[in-house]
């Protein structure tokens, strides 16, 4: 049977997340049924990393093994007809051998976190961004984020139901950068932690505000501690944002 790698977008602010769960509607459910409508046959969409309820996506990935051989832009055409009105978009498909696994073979997984930092409400971004009035210092929290760059023991960025069997993560990448009023979080790694990429940012959220320093970040980091850090920033502004392979 054919299988496909497709890139996948979508709002994540009226799901329960990504996997398929009995207690409301998840991306992964509405693309199987979109993939049922289309191949009338149940098929499990395999993603490359789970995103939490409200968590949103701009390139996540994943892949699907259907009897139909048709041709990329087919399946995309296809999947998008059925998927309306979900707010979720197939925007590429690829045909590829039967090695190839979402989610592992992904060497590295990007996300994105949006802080929209101005006094205004946001009318346009409602959902899709953390609104944080206080002023932040981004060149102050791209500071303080180096501290976590590197293999870690990450146990005080991990949420308490995390199910990895180890905290031990190296993050390649965490950068925080301001484009005018917006305050834009950039972290790669192999994989994530639950919650570590939501952790980090509201503990750097402590350093914009001027109530940490990048000791205190440290401090929290060598602790091992889920209660040492920052808290849990809102999934809101959170997105998967592209996968290496």
């Amino acid at each position: 049977m054919p299988r496909f790698k497709l890139i996948i977008e979508y709002d994540g602010s009226s799901y329960v997340g990504w996997q398929r769960q009995d207690n409301g509607p998840s991306i992964q459910g509405a693309l199987e049924d979109a993939v049922r409508g289309y191949c009338q046959i149940d098929a499990i969409v395999h993603g490359a990393g789970r995103t939490d309820a409200g968590v949103h996506a701009l390139g996540q990935v994943a892949h699907i093994d259907i009897p139909r051989d048709d041709r990329p832009h087919v399946v995309v055409n296809a999947l998008n007809a059925h998927l309306r009105p979900h707010p979720i978009a197939v925007l590429s498909a690829e045909k590829v051998d039967e090695e190839f696994h979402a989610r592992f073979s992904a060497l590295e997984r990007a996300y994105e976190y949006r802080i929209l930092n101005r006094r205004a409400t946001p009318a346009l971004d409602i959902g899709r961004v953390w609104w944080v009035v206080q002023p932040l210092n981004a060149r102050a929290m791209h500071d303080a984020a180096q501290v976590l760059v590197g293999n870690h023991d990450f146990t005080s960025f991990r949420a308490a139901e995390c199910q990895a069997k180890s905290p031990q993560k190296t993050l390649d990448q965490l950068d925080v950068a301001q484009h005018a009023d917006m305050i834009v979080v950039t972290a790669r790694a192999r994989s994530f932690l639950h919650h570590q990429v939501r952790n980090m940012v509201g503990t750097l959220k402590l350093v914009g505000e001027g109530k940490w320093t990048p000791r205190d970040v440290a401090d929290a980091l060598e602790a091992r501690n889920r209660a040492a850090a920052g808290p849990t920033a809102p999934p809101d502004g959170l997105y998967f944002a592209r996968v290496k392979y």
